[in-house]
C-alpha cells in the first residue's frame, strides 16, 4: 500500500465530507470525553440532544464533580446504560482531586479513570491533544477487515490484535485526531455493515475485499444471542392526592433481574413474572415486601395497557396494574419516595419506568 497516498485521500475526503457534529467543533478534552462516553452503544442522532443538554447543566468537569449523582442520572435519563453516567461522575471527581480539574494527557493516567478503556483514552487524547494514539472500535475494525480481506469474527483475539497493529501503522502521526475521526467516519457512513457504498469510498482502490468482489461478505456476521422474553409486572400505587410510590433497590435487591431492567434507578414496585400469573405473583410480592393485605389486593388491581420494552437481548412485556390506596405503604427495609404521578418522568428513572408512568397517566385521562 502506498501509505502517503492512502492518508492523503482519506484525510482529504474527511475534511470535505465529515458530518457537522457538535463535539467536532471543539478541542476541549472534557467535551470530547463526554461525547465519547455517550456514543458508546448509542446512535449519533440520539446522542446530540442529550449532549447539548448535559453540557448546559455540567459545562465543565468541576460542575460535574460537584453535582449529586441523582442530578447526573436525571440528566442522563433516557440514554440507557446508566453505568456510564456513574463512571463519568466518579471519574470527574478523580480528575478534580488528582489532576487539578484537567483531563490527564498521560495515557496511563487516563486509563486509570473509571469507565475509560483503551479506545476512549486514545480517542480523547488524540482528538484533544493530537497524541499519536490510534483508535480501534467496531467501525474501524470493519474498515480494516475489508481493506485487508480479513475473514472471521472481527473481535476474535487474533484478528483484533492484527487490527491494533494495522491501525497504529496507518495512523497519520501529524494529524492523529483527524485521522482517527476519518477512519471512524468512513466506517460509520460509507463502509457500513450492510450494503457498503464502495463507489463513494475515497480509498476503494486500496481495498482487497473490493478487488476480490467479497466486500459484501466481510466481515463475517456475528452470532447473536437468542432473544429472551420476559413479563415485568409493575404496581402503580396511587392515593387520592395523585401521588404514587417509587422504590430504589438496595444491596440485597441489586442482583434481582427486575432491577437491571430498570437500570437500578427509581422504579415502581415490580417483579419478573409468568404472563398469566402476573397479577397473582405481584399481589403476593406486595403483600410480603410492602405489607399490603393480599385478601383485598387482587380485586383492586386494575390491569393497564401493556407495552413492549427491549433491553439488550431481552424482549420485555411491561404489564402495569393501577392500585388505588388510601395510604401509600412505608415498608421496612425498602428505600421509597412518594411523588406525583405526573412528575415521575422528571426524575432519574429508566425508559421502562417512564413508559409505565405514561400508560397510567393516559388511563386516568
Amino acid at each position: 500500500m502506498q501509505l502517503a497516498a492512502f492518508r492523503k485521500k482519506l484525510l482529504g475526503w474527511f475534511h470535505r465530507a465529515k458530518r457537522d457534529l457538535p463535539w467536532r467543533r471543539t478541542r476541549a478534552p472534557y467535551r470530547i470525553w463526554i461525547s465519547e462516553i455517550m456514543l458508546q452503544q448509542t446512535r449519533v442522532a440520539a446522542v446530540i440532544p442529550y449532549y447539548k443538554r448535559f453540557l448546559e447543566r455540567f459545562p465543565n468537569v468541576r460542575a460535574l464533580a460537584n453535582a449529586r449523582i441523582e442530578t447526573v442520572l436525571q440528566h442522563w435519563a433516557g440514554l440507557g446504560y446508566y453505568g456510564r453516567a456513574r463512571n463519568l461522575h466518579r471519574a470527574a471527581k478523580e480528575i478534580v482531586a488528582r489532576h487539578s480539574g484537567h483531563f490527564p494527557r498521560e495515557l496511563s493516567a487516563a486509563l486509570a479513570l473509571d469507565g475509560i478503556g483503551r479506545y476512549t483514552a486514545n480517542a480523547v487524547l488524540s482528538i484533544a491533544f493530537d497524541e499519536p494514539l490510534a483508535v480501534l472500535d467496531g467501525n474501524v475494525a470493519r474498515v480494516l477487515a475489508r481493506l485487508g480481506a480479513v475473514h472471521g469474527d472481527l473481535r476474535a483475539p487474533r484478528n483484533w490484535r492484527q487490527f491494533e497493529r494495522e491501525s497504529t501503522a496507518l495512523l497519520a502521526p501529524s494529524a492523529s485526531g483527524d485521522w482517527n475521526q476519518a477512519m471512524m467516519e468512513l466506517g460509520a457512513t460509507v463502509c457500513t455493515p450492510i450494503a457498503p457504498r464502495c463507489e463513494e469510498c475515497p480509498v476503494a482502490s486500496f481495498c482487497r475485499a473490493r478487488a476480490l468482489g467479497i466486500e459484501h461478505d466481510l466481515p463475517a456476521k456475528r452470532q447473536k444471542r437468542a432473544t429472551e422474553k420476559r413479563t415485568l409486572a409493575a404496581a402503580v400505587l396511587l392515593n387520592s392526592r395523585g401521588r404514587t410510590l417509587l422504590m430504589r433497590p438496595g444491596p440485597i435487591d441489586a442482583a434481582a433481574e427486575e432491577q437491571s431492567l430498570f437500570s437500578h434507578l427509581w422504579q415502581f414496585p415490580a417483579m419478573v413474572a409468568a404472563g398469566k400469573s402476573s397479577k397473582k405473583n405481584l399481589a403476593k410480592m406486595l403483600s410480603e415486601r410492602y405489607e399490603m393485605k393480599i385478601a383485598s389486593l387482587q380485586s383492586r388491581m386494575a390491569p393497564l395497557a401493556s407495552a413492549r420494552h427491549t433491553v439488550t437481548f431481552r424482549e420485555v412485556t411491561l404489564a402495569p396494574f393501577l392500585i388505588r390506596v388510601q395510604q401509600l405503604p412505608s415498608p421496612p427495609g425498602v428505600k421509597v419516595k412518594t411523588v406525583s404521578l405526573i412528575s415521575v418522568s422528571k426524575l432519574a428513572v429508566s425508559s421502562a419506568t417512564r413508559k409505565i408512568a405514561a400508560i397510567a397517566i393516559r388511563s386516568l385521562a
